[in-house]
């Protein structure tokens, strides 16, 4: 199937079986995943048809034109952006077949169970271990996690521990898939500067995770986070926005509506950062375009960069621009929110939330790396950790 009038014929004919103004939304997304129109380049039997990625547009605006639901991409963007194409990489036949369809209907949430209180920055650091109970095959997890976006209403959770502490660091990791309501299991709320409590700290005690839910081979869980990281940050550095739909839409409106706030150095540096948006944004399509011919690559680093020092200027110009009304603040209440928003509610909100951003999806500071080693092709920074034990590394 690489045909692109193959596909829209395939894409009328579920909404001619399943009229969207009709039919319940969870029946009409399990009906396109069984079709093979959820993404179309995935395998047939898992969402696809084996079809170019390119073609998944032809797909999508004809249900877009028909008024079809979608699967709510910004409430299982975890699972959509970096579980999903993590399983379908290193899961077995089994487990693509269990998870990769709730996932994406959305009937499943997932949430990824990586940064440590000590590992953040460092993630191969991690100290959450992973034993294997020779009795029943079975592995058995504790530690403590942090950050973790969902939590408090993820199902599943893609999980890194260390199954080998004799080995250095970037060696003797695995990588599982853990269930949420494990009993060992237990989630409590991360405050964060907004009030909101978006994040959560995951503690894992005794939790037992099936061999069967292993992803890649044991000792390699790092190789396989490294598909998980690329696609995440091509996620948060590449979302799709219209022109002025990320943060500088509500500086932009504020300064046209507003005439008593402006003045001429403030115009200055609004255009320059408005221009440095559309570039961004433009990046972040072209980048979409490289996923389409292959696997993302570091250059998700570079774009995740952008996206943090972006919304961190430009939210500081919004604060600036309304003077004394953009330092007041709306609500300290403590929310559980579902999704993370990164422009919702006032100036005031959109200048705290912001701050996340450079810590969030890897800090700023390991991405520079990341670019500078794997894009710019300069020497690696000296390591006096890379062979020694993670058992023996000073904490």
């Amino acid at each position: 199937m690489t045909d692109a009038a193959e596909l829209l014929g395939l894409t009328r004919k579920l909404l001619a079986a399943y009229p969207p103004a009709t039919t319940d939304r969870a029946d009409f997304l399990k009906a396109r995943f069984d079709a093979g129109l959820a993404w179309v380049h995935f395998p047939e039997g898992l969402g696809g048809l084996g079809a170019p990625r390119s073609l998944q547009a032809v797909v999508d605006a004809e249900l877009a034109a028909a008024g079809a639901p979608d699967n709510d991409p910004r409430r299982i963007g975890i699972g959509l952006g970096m579980a999903a194409p993590t399983i379908l990489k290193y899961g077995s036949q089994e487990v693509k077949e269990r998870f990769l369809r709730p996932l994406w209907t959305g009937e499943e949430v997932w949430c990824q169970l990586f940064s440590e209180p000590g590992a953040g920055s460092d993630l191969a650091a991690l100290g959450t271990r992973a034993v294997r109970d020779e009795a029943t095959g079975d592995w058995v997890v504790d530690g403590q996690k942090v950050w973790t976006s969902s939590a408090h209403v993820a199902r599943w959770a893609i999980l890194i521990a260390r199954t080998d502490p004799d080995l250095p660091k970037h060696r003797g990791i695995t990588y599982f898939v853990c269930d949420m309501t494990d009993p060992g299991v237990e989630v409590r709320p991360l405050r964060q500067i907004t009030g909101e409590a978006e994040f959560n700290e995951v503690f894992l005690t005794g939790v037992r995770i099936p061999d069967a839910h292993r992803l890649g081979e044991v000792g390699e869980g790092w190789k396989v986070a490294q598909t998980t990281l690329n696609n995440e940050r091509v996620a948060i550095g590449g979302m799709r926005l219209p022109r002025e739909g990320g943060m500088i839409g509500p500086i932009a409106r504020t300064w046209r509506e507003r005439p008593e706030l402006r003045t001429h150095d403030l115009h200055q540096r609004l255009l320059t950062l408005w221009v440095e948006a559309e570039v961004s944004r433009l990046a972040g399509e072209r980048l979409r375009q490289q996923l389409v011919v292959g696997q993302p690559g570091p250059e998700g680093s570079a774009m995740k960069l952008a996206f943090a020092r972006l919304n961190q200027e430009i939210s500081g110009l919004e604060v600036e621009l309304r003077g004394e009304e953009g330092l007041l603040y709306d609500d300290w209440t403590m929310r559980r929110p579902e999704l993370v928003d990164f422009t919702g509610r006032d100036a005031g909100y959109r200048y705290l939330r912001s701050k996340g951003n450079s810590i969030e999806g890897g800090t700023t500071e390991v991405l520079l790396n990341i670019v500078a080693e794997r894009v710019l092709g300069l020497p690696a920074e000296p390591r006096n950790d890379k062979d020694v034990a993670w058992k023996d590394l000073a904490r």
